[in-house]
Protein backbone atom coordinates (compact mmCIF):
# COMPACT_ATOMS: atom_id res chain seq x y z
CA UNK A 1 0.00 0.00 0.00
CA UNK A 2 1.11 3.76 -0.96
CA UNK A 3 1.83 5.76 1.85
CA UNK A 4 0.41 9.15 2.08
CA UNK A 5 2.29 12.43 2.48
CA UNK A 6 1.35 13.67 6.04
CA UNK A 7 -0.92 17.15 5.88
CA UNK A 8 -2.33 19.42 8.13
CA UNK A 9 -5.42 17.42 7.98
CA UNK A 10 -4.05 13.93 8.88
CA UNK A 11 -2.33 15.18 11.77
CA UNK A 12 -5.84 16.89 12.58
CA UNK A 13 -7.61 13.39 12.44
CA UNK A 14 -5.03 11.88 14.66
CA UNK A 15 -5.37 14.70 16.86
CA UNK A 16 -2.22 16.44 16.66
CA UNK A 17 -1.23 19.83 15.35
CA UNK A 18 1.98 21.14 14.26
CA UNK A 19 3.00 21.91 17.21
CA UNK A 20 2.76 18.21 18.78
CA UNK A 21 4.70 16.92 15.84
CA UNK A 22 7.58 19.42 16.41
CA UNK A 23 7.66 18.12 19.88
CA UNK A 24 8.08 14.54 18.60
CA UNK A 25 10.86 15.22 16.20
CA UNK A 26 12.40 17.41 18.81
CA UNK A 27 12.04 14.37 21.63
CA UNK A 28 13.96 11.61 18.64
CA UNK A 29 16.93 14.68 18.56
CA UNK A 30 16.68 14.96 22.31
CA UNK A 31 17.48 10.98 22.67
CA UNK A 32 20.39 10.75 19.92
CA UNK A 33 22.07 12.69 23.21
CA UNK A 34 21.17 10.21 25.82
CA UNK A 35 19.06 6.84 26.03
CA UNK A 36 16.84 8.05 28.99
CA UNK A 37 14.96 10.72 26.22
CA UNK A 38 15.21 8.67 23.83
CA UNK A 39 12.92 6.04 25.93
CA UNK A 40 10.99 9.25 26.61
CA UNK A 41 10.41 9.99 22.85
CA UNK A 42 8.92 5.89 22.22
CA UNK A 43 6.91 6.34 25.12
CA UNK A 44 5.34 9.65 23.67
CA UNK A 45 5.37 7.67 20.17
CA UNK A 46 3.59 5.25 21.51
CA UNK A 47 0.91 7.62 22.75
CA UNK A 48 0.78 9.32 19.71
CA UNK A 49 -0.04 6.29 17.70
CA UNK A 50 -2.45 4.76 20.49
CA UNK A 51 -0.35 1.65 20.46
CA UNK A 52 0.55 -0.73 23.08
CA UNK A 53 4.33 -0.91 22.41
CA UNK A 54 6.46 0.83 20.56
CA UNK A 55 10.11 -0.89 20.12
CA UNK A 56 13.22 0.09 18.19
CA UNK A 57 15.20 -3.15 17.75
CA UNK A 58 18.68 -1.71 17.75
CA UNK A 59 20.75 -4.58 16.46
CA UNK A 60 20.49 -8.34 16.14
CA UNK A 61 23.42 -10.15 17.94
CA UNK A 62 25.26 -13.76 17.36
CA UNK A 63 23.13 -14.95 20.33
CA UNK A 64 20.06 -17.22 18.49
CA UNK A 65 16.36 -15.60 19.28
CA UNK A 66 17.73 -12.65 21.12
CA UNK A 67 17.76 -9.25 19.99
CA UNK A 68 19.16 -5.58 21.75
CA UNK A 69 16.15 -3.44 22.00
CA UNK A 70 14.28 -0.34 23.80
CA UNK A 71 10.71 -0.71 24.91
CA UNK A 72 8.00 1.31 25.30
CA UNK A 73 4.69 -0.22 26.88
CA UNK A 74 3.72 -2.14 30.13
CA UNK A 75 6.64 -4.42 30.28
CA UNK A 76 9.27 -5.02 32.82
CA UNK A 77 12.37 -3.31 31.59
CA UNK A 78 10.65 -0.68 29.48
CA UNK A 79 12.83 2.24 28.38
CA UNK A 80 15.80 0.28 29.29
CA UNK A 81 18.64 -1.40 27.11
CA UNK A 82 17.22 -4.90 27.30
CA UNK A 83 17.84 -8.21 25.72
CA UNK A 84 14.85 -9.91 24.68
CA UNK A 85 13.14 -12.98 22.87
CA UNK A 86 13.58 -11.96 19.11
CA UNK A 87 13.69 -14.91 16.79
CA UNK A 88 16.53 -15.47 14.32
CA UNK A 89 14.30 -17.79 11.92
CA UNK A 90 10.81 -17.65 10.80
CA UNK A 91 10.16 -13.81 11.13
CA UNK A 92 7.52 -12.89 9.33
CA UNK A 93 8.65 -9.26 8.86
CA UNK A 94 11.77 -10.40 7.02
CA UNK A 95 13.29 -8.70 4.13
CA UNK A 96 10.38 -5.82 3.49
CA UNK A 97 11.57 -2.76 1.21
CA UNK A 98 14.12 -0.25 3.14
CA UNK A 99 12.14 2.35 5.00
CA UNK A 100 9.15 1.94 3.55
CA UNK A 101 6.17 1.65 6.28
CA UNK A 102 4.65 -1.46 6.30
CA UNK A 103 2.00 -3.19 8.35
CA UNK A 104 1.30 -6.81 8.95
CA UNK A 105 -2.36 -6.60 6.63
CA UNK A 106 0.25 -5.81 3.81
CA UNK A 107 2.24 -8.65 4.24
CA UNK A 108 -0.24 -11.83 5.04
CA UNK A 109 -4.28 -12.04 5.87
CA UNK A 110 -5.11 -12.18 9.55
CA UNK A 111 -5.98 -15.93 9.60
CA UNK A 112 -2.43 -16.55 8.49
CA UNK A 113 -0.64 -14.10 10.87
CA UNK A 114 -2.79 -15.84 13.65
CA UNK A 115 -1.81 -19.12 12.51
CA UNK A 116 1.80 -18.44 12.56
CA UNK A 117 4.41 -19.32 14.64
CA UNK A 118 5.92 -16.05 15.40
CA UNK A 119 2.30 -14.62 16.73
CA UNK A 120 1.74 -17.46 18.67
CA UNK A 121 4.56 -17.54 20.45
CA UNK A 122 5.68 -14.09 20.74
CA UNK A 123 3.19 -11.58 20.05
CA UNK A 124 -0.28 -13.48 21.32
CA UNK A 125 1.55 -13.44 25.03
CA UNK A 126 2.37 -10.37 24.56
CA UNK A 127 -1.54 -8.78 23.34
CA UNK A 128 0.26 -7.92 20.21
CA UNK A 129 -1.87 -8.35 17.13
CA UNK A 130 -2.24 -5.22 14.91
CA UNK A 131 1.61 -4.45 13.85
CA UNK A 132 3.25 -1.65 11.68
CA UNK A 133 6.57 -0.87 11.45
CA UNK A 134 9.91 -0.24 8.75
CA UNK A 135 13.17 -1.62 8.74
CA UNK A 136 15.63 1.98 8.71
CA UNK A 137 18.52 1.56 6.86
CA UNK A 138 21.48 3.73 8.71
CA UNK A 139 24.64 5.47 6.68
CA UNK A 140 26.56 2.52 7.31
CA UNK A 141 24.52 -0.03 5.72
CA UNK A 142 22.91 -1.37 9.05
CA UNK A 143 18.93 -1.73 9.88
CA UNK A 144 17.09 -0.19 12.96
CA UNK A 145 14.22 -2.15 12.96
CA UNK A 146 11.32 0.26 14.12
CA UNK A 147 7.68 -1.50 15.33
CA UNK A 148 4.45 0.01 16.53
CA UNK A 149 1.58 -2.56 17.50
CA UNK A 150 -1.88 -2.68 19.14
CA UNK A 151 -3.79 -5.06 20.84
CA UNK A 152 -6.54 -7.06 18.58
CA UNK A 153 -9.90 -4.90 20.42
CA UNK A 154 -8.19 -1.69 19.11
CA UNK A 155 -8.25 -0.41 15.32
CA UNK A 156 -5.93 -1.70 12.37
CA UNK A 157 -3.57 1.35 11.54
CA UNK A 158 -4.89 3.37 9.02
CA UNK A 159 -3.31 5.22 6.12
CA UNK A 160 -2.83 8.55 8.19
CA UNK A 161 -1.10 6.60 10.89
CA UNK A 162 1.30 5.26 8.37
CA UNK A 163 1.66 8.95 7.01
CA UNK A 164 2.53 10.10 10.15
CA UNK A 165 4.82 6.76 10.62
CA UNK A 166 6.73 7.77 7.61
CA UNK A 167 7.20 11.01 8.65
CA UNK A 168 9.20 10.05 12.10
CA UNK A 169 11.57 7.55 9.75
CA UNK A 170 14.12 10.15 8.29
CA UNK A 171 14.65 11.42 12.05
CA UNK A 172 14.98 8.30 13.62
CA UNK A 173 17.94 7.41 11.22
CA UNK A 174 19.68 10.80 11.65
CA UNK A 175 18.94 10.59 15.62
CA UNK A 176 20.78 7.09 15.93
CA UNK A 177 23.50 8.00 13.78
CA UNK A 178 24.06 10.97 15.75
CA UNK A 179 24.08 8.82 18.98
CA UNK A 180 26.50 6.43 17.32
CA UNK A 181 29.44 9.01 16.06
CA UNK A 182 28.93 10.90 19.84
CA UNK A 183 28.72 7.06 21.29
CA UNK A 184 32.36 6.08 19.16
CA UNK A 185 34.07 9.57 19.90
CA UNK A 186 32.96 9.10 23.62
CA UNK A 187 34.43 5.80 23.46
CA UNK A 188 37.59 6.93 21.85
CA UNK A 189 37.96 9.75 24.00
CA UNK A 190 37.52 7.26 27.21
CA UNK A 191 40.43 4.83 25.80
CA UNK A 192 43.11 7.95 25.30
CA UNK A 193 42.10 9.12 29.03
CA UNK A 194 43.34 5.74 30.09
CA UNK A 195 46.28 5.87 27.67
CA UNK A 196 47.22 8.73 29.37
CA UNK A 197 46.41 7.68 32.98
CA UNK A 198 49.18 4.56 32.45
CA UNK A 199 51.60 6.94 31.57
CA UNK A 200 51.30 8.52 35.05
CA UNK A 201 50.56 12.01 33.55
CA UNK A 202 48.07 13.82 35.44
CA UNK A 203 45.30 15.87 33.61
CA UNK A 204 43.52 18.36 34.59
CA UNK A 205 40.18 20.47 32.50
CA UNK A 206 39.57 23.98 33.04
CA UNK A 207 36.93 26.18 31.89
CA UNK A 208 37.27 29.82 30.89
CA UNK A 209 37.01 31.00 34.56
CA UNK A 210 39.86 28.36 35.85
CA UNK A 211 37.06 26.11 37.47
CA UNK A 212 38.35 22.50 36.90
CA UNK A 213 35.78 20.76 35.06
CA UNK A 214 37.01 17.27 35.30
CA UNK A 215 40.59 15.06 36.64
CA UNK A 216 41.85 12.09 35.71
CA UNK A 217 43.26 9.50 38.57
CA UNK A 218 46.83 10.42 37.97
CA UNK A 219 45.42 13.66 39.29
CA UNK A 220 43.14 12.85 41.85
CA UNK A 221 46.50 10.93 43.27
CA UNK A 222 48.58 13.96 43.13
CA UNK A 223 46.00 16.83 44.48
CA UNK A 224 44.89 14.29 47.23
CA UNK A 225 48.86 14.36 48.71
CA UNK A 226 48.68 17.95 48.28
CA UNK A 227 52.34 18.01 48.25
CA UNK A 228 52.44 21.14 45.80
CA UNK A 229 49.33 20.86 44.05
CA UNK A 230 45.92 21.93 46.12
CA UNK A 231 41.95 22.59 44.86
CA UNK A 232 40.62 25.69 46.37
CA UNK A 233 37.03 26.52 45.63
CA UNK A 234 37.26 24.47 42.89
CA UNK A 235 40.90 25.96 41.45
CA UNK A 236 43.55 24.47 41.16
CA UNK A 237 46.52 26.79 42.94
CA UNK A 238 50.00 26.07 44.03
CA UNK A 239 51.41 25.52 47.45
CA UNK A 240 54.16 28.10 47.78
CA UNK A 241 52.75 31.95 46.48
CA UNK A 242 55.58 32.40 43.97
CA UNK A 243 54.39 29.23 42.40
CA UNK A 244 51.28 29.88 42.17
CA UNK A 245 51.59 33.08 40.92
CA UNK A 246 53.43 31.58 37.79
CA UNK A 247 50.73 29.20 37.67
CA UNK A 248 47.58 31.37 37.75
CA UNK A 249 49.31 33.79 35.18
CA UNK A 250 50.19 30.01 33.07
CA UNK A 251 46.13 29.81 33.29
CA UNK A 252 45.38 33.41 32.47
CA UNK A 253 47.64 33.18 29.30
CA UNK A 254 45.76 30.34 28.15
CA UNK A 255 42.12 32.10 28.89
CA UNK A 256 43.79 35.14 26.85
CA UNK A 257 41.75 36.72 23.34
CA UNK A 258 43.78 37.49 20.47
CA UNK A 259 47.03 35.93 21.11
CA UNK A 260 48.87 33.22 19.63
CA UNK A 261 48.05 30.51 21.80
CA UNK A 262 51.06 27.44 22.72
CA UNK A 263 51.57 25.30 25.52
CA UNK A 264 53.72 26.91 28.89
CA UNK A 265 55.67 24.99 31.47
CA UNK A 266 56.71 25.82 35.03
CA UNK A 267 58.09 23.54 37.94
CA UNK A 268 55.83 22.86 41.05
CA UNK A 269 57.87 23.15 44.10
CA UNK A 270 57.05 20.36 46.34
CA UNK A 271 56.46 20.95 50.83
CA UNK A 272 58.14 17.25 50.99
CA UNK A 273 61.44 17.90 49.60
CA UNK A 274 60.79 15.41 46.83
CA UNK A 275 61.48 16.10 42.72
CA UNK A 276 59.26 19.41 41.72
CA UNK A 277 56.11 18.32 39.79
CA UNK A 278 56.49 19.41 36.40
CA UNK A 279 53.25 20.96 34.93
CA UNK A 280 52.48 22.28 31.33
CA UNK A 281 48.87 24.26 30.58
CA UNK A 282 47.76 24.19 27.22
CA UNK A 283 44.69 25.99 25.95
CA UNK A 284 41.79 23.88 23.98
CA UNK A 285 40.94 25.12 20.90
CA UNK A 286 37.69 26.45 20.71
CA UNK A 287 34.58 25.25 17.85
CA UNK A 288 31.92 26.26 19.46
CA UNK A 289 29.45 28.23 16.95
CA UNK A 290 27.76 30.04 20.58
CA UNK A 291 29.38 31.18 23.51
CA UNK A 292 28.81 29.04 25.92
CA UNK A 293 30.05 29.02 30.03
CA UNK A 294 31.53 26.39 31.62
CA UNK A 295 32.93 24.65 28.33
CA UNK A 296 36.84 23.21 28.64
CA UNK A 297 38.64 26.00 27.72
CA UNK A 298 42.73 24.30 28.87
CA UNK A 299 44.33 21.67 29.68
CA UNK A 300 46.92 21.30 32.51
CA UNK A 301 49.09 18.61 32.38
CA UNK A 302 51.43 17.52 35.29
CA UNK A 303 54.11 14.51 35.91
CA UNK A 304 55.15 13.59 39.07
CA UNK A 305 58.83 12.15 38.25
CA UNK A 306 58.87 10.45 41.33
CA UNK A 307 55.98 8.37 40.92
CA UNK A 308 56.00 4.84 40.51
CA UNK A 309 55.07 3.35 36.70
CA UNK A 310 51.85 1.75 35.89
CA UNK A 311 53.29 -0.58 33.89
CA UNK A 312 51.34 -3.99 33.56
CA UNK A 313 53.30 -6.81 34.44
CA UNK A 314 51.37 -8.31 31.79
CA UNK A 315 52.24 -7.18 28.87
CA UNK A 316 55.76 -6.93 30.09
CA UNK A 317 55.88 -10.48 30.85
CA UNK A 318 54.50 -11.26 26.77
CA UNK A 319 56.18 -8.22 25.50
CA UNK A 320 60.04 -9.78 26.24
CA UNK A 321 58.91 -13.69 27.36
CA UNK A 322 60.09 -13.01 31.16
CA UNK A 323 58.74 -15.33 33.80
CA UNK A 324 57.00 -14.49 36.89
CA UNK A 325 59.90 -13.47 38.79
CA UNK A 326 62.09 -11.99 36.16
CA UNK A 327 58.78 -9.49 35.41
CA UNK A 328 58.64 -8.97 39.44
CA UNK A 329 62.20 -7.69 39.31
CA UNK A 330 62.33 -5.71 35.97
CA UNK A 331 59.30 -3.93 37.34
CA UNK A 332 60.48 -2.76 40.99
CA UNK A 333 63.88 -2.00 38.66
CA UNK A 334 61.63 0.23 36.83
CA UNK A 335 60.84 2.24 39.69
CA UNK A 336 63.92 3.30 40.44
CA UNK A 337 65.20 0.87 42.72
CA UNK A 338 68.91 -0.34 42.86
CA UNK A 339 69.08 -4.16 42.57
CA UNK A 340 69.94 -4.53 45.59
CA UNK A 341 66.47 -2.54 46.64
CA UNK A 342 64.51 -4.43 44.44
CA UNK A 343 65.71 -7.59 46.08
CA UNK A 344 64.83 -6.74 49.45
CA UNK A 345 61.68 -5.29 48.52
CA UNK A 346 61.11 -9.06 46.60
CA UNK A 347 62.58 -10.63 49.84
CA UNK A 348 64.73 -12.62 47.73
CA UNK A 349 68.56 -13.41 48.08
CA UNK A 350 70.65 -11.05 45.99
CA UNK A 351 72.29 -13.66 43.90
CA UNK A 352 68.75 -14.80 43.15
CA UNK A 353 68.37 -11.25 41.62
CA UNK A 354 71.44 -11.10 39.80
CA UNK A 355 70.32 -14.42 37.90
CA UNK A 356 67.10 -13.18 37.66
CA UNK A 357 69.02 -9.54 35.97
CA UNK A 358 71.47 -11.83 33.69
CA UNK A 359 68.43 -13.74 32.01
CA UNK A 360 66.24 -10.20 31.60
CA UNK A 361 69.25 -9.26 29.62
CA UNK A 362 69.69 -11.67 27.50
CA UNK A 363 65.70 -11.68 26.96
CA UNK A 364 65.73 -7.96 26.40
CA UNK A 365 68.99 -7.48 24.60
CA UNK A 366 70.42 -5.13 26.98
CA UNK A 367 74.02 -5.55 28.43
CA UNK A 368 73.12 -2.89 31.28
CA UNK A 369 70.52 -1.99 34.13
CA UNK A 370 70.42 1.75 33.02
CA UNK A 371 69.41 0.36 29.37
CA UNK A 372 66.76 -1.78 30.83
CA UNK A 373 64.59 0.71 32.42
CA UNK A 374 65.37 2.85 29.71
CA UNK A 375 63.01 -0.10 27.33
CA UNK A 376 61.31 -0.33 29.50
CA UNK A 377 59.97 3.10 30.03
CA UNK A 378 60.06 4.07 26.27
CA UNK A 379 58.15 0.75 25.44
CA UNK A 380 54.20 0.23 25.13
CA UNK A 381 54.32 -2.06 28.72
CA UNK A 382 52.75 1.46 30.18
CA UNK A 383 49.85 0.77 27.69
CA UNK A 384 48.66 -2.77 29.36
CA UNK A 385 45.90 -2.62 31.67
CA UNK A 386 47.65 -2.18 35.28
CA UNK A 387 47.39 -4.11 38.12
CA UNK A 388 45.66 -1.40 40.05
CA UNK A 389 42.61 -0.82 38.30
CA UNK A 390 42.41 2.70 36.87
CA UNK A 391 39.12 4.81 38.17
CA UNK A 392 37.65 7.02 35.60
CA UNK A 393 36.55 10.09 36.44
CA UNK A 394 32.62 11.10 36.95
CA UNK A 395 30.86 12.37 33.82
CA UNK A 396 27.82 14.49 34.06
CA UNK A 397 25.71 12.13 31.47
CA UNK A 398 23.50 9.42 32.19
CA UNK A 399 25.07 5.85 31.63
CA UNK A 400 23.22 2.87 29.88
CA UNK A 401 22.11 0.65 31.94
CA UNK A 402 23.47 -2.80 32.35
CA UNK A 403 21.62 -5.55 30.17
CA UNK A 404 18.89 -7.16 31.23
CA UNK A 405 16.49 -10.04 30.11
CA UNK A 406 13.04 -8.99 29.93
CA UNK A 407 9.54 -10.28 30.49
CA UNK A 408 6.01 -8.86 30.83
CA UNK A 409 5.05 -6.93 34.00
CA UNK A 410 2.64 -9.71 35.98
CA UNK A 411 -0.48 -7.64 37.10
Amino acid sequence: METPVLTHEILAALGLDLADYDRLVGDIYDGALDPKPLARTLENLRMAFQANYVTLILRVPDQPDMAVMIIAGDIEGEGEVIYMAYPQANRPFDNQPQDVVFTVDDIMTPSQWEQSSYFKMYCSQQNVYHVMGADISTHEGGLLRFRVTRAKAAPKFSVNDRALCAMFLPHLRRGLNIHNLLDRSESLSDLYAQAISRLSVATLVLDESGSVLRVNPVAQGILASGDGLKLVGGRLEATYPSDNRELQRLIRAAFAQDTVKSADAMSVTRPSGQVNLGLVVEPIPSLDWADEKGKPAALVYIRDAASKSLASEVVTKQLFNLTKAETALAMELANGLSLEEAAETLNIRRNTARAHLRSIFSKTGVRRQTELVRILLNSVVALGKPQATLKVAAKPKVQVPPLTLASRRQA
